[in-house]
């Protein structure tokens, strides 16, 4: 009997492993329901009829303006997911342009479904990510000027911070139509209900009157 080859093998495998992914979840939470006529999402976005498309559906206006950044944060993001721009939807990727004030945050915050990459377009930013607990927390920083781009992984934390005496605005791509958000200090102070207050405060090693305080402030969104 002759041996198999070892590059049908491999073909094999690398066959069963593709045809074994799942898609990519394009929401937070996709219940199974048995009955299709309650269904009202497919991992993301129902399809318009193709032959009902027209080149408005693949135009996206709202990058043409500043935007008001007079909020607690000082800053501003305009997103441009498949929720804002429906042409985007199976593409896989979406946008957003992010004003800052002098001094502006965008702050701590996480994509769990989507890489983002930024470009500075004007100003001058602090950015940094940091790492899972696998490599020990350890923090990317860089100060970023006009021209200059900053890569932040999938679902790891990053922020972006002014540090300049003038007005900043970036733009960024993300790997996802629908990457989501999720803002480190509205999840964990700002969940609705509250966290307990025994978790909170064993969690981040402060008293109870420590978590009441912070639970009861007004968790800005600026997305």
């Amino acid at each position: 009997m002759k041996s198999f080859p070892v590059s049908l093998l491999i073909l094999a495998l690398a066959t069963a492993t593709a045809f074994a992914y799942d898609p990519s979840p394009l929401q937070d939470i996709c219940v199974a329901i048995n009955d299709p006529k309650s269904a009202v999402f497919v991992n993301g976005e129902f399809c318009k009829d193709p032959k009902q498309a027209n080149a408005d559906d693949f135009t996206f206006m709202g990058f043409r303006k500043p935007r008001n950044t007079a909020n607690p944060l000082g800053s501003k993001v305009t997103p441009a997911t498949v929720n804002e721009f429906p042409g985007l939807n199976t593409l896989g990727i979406s946008a957003a342009r992010i004003d800052f004030a002098p001094g502006g945050l965008n702050p701590p915050h996480t994509h769990p479904r989507g890489t983002e990459v930024l470009v500075v377009i004007e100003g001058t930013l602090l950015v940094g990510f940091v790492t899972s607990n696998q490599l020990n927390n350890t923090l990317f920083t860089k100060v970023l000027y006009k021209g200059d781009v900053f890569v932040f992984p999938i679902g790891l934390i990053h922020f972006q911070l002014n540090t300049g005496k003038t007005p900043a605005l970036a733009f960024a791509g993300l790997s996802s139509q629908n990457p989501g958000v999720i803002t480190i200090a509205n999840s964990v102070f700002g969940a609705k209900p509250p966290i307990s207050a025994d978790v909170l405060t064993k969690a981040f090693q402060v008293d109870k009157k420590t978590v009441d305080y912070l639970q009861a402030q007004f968790w800005y969104d600026n997305n």
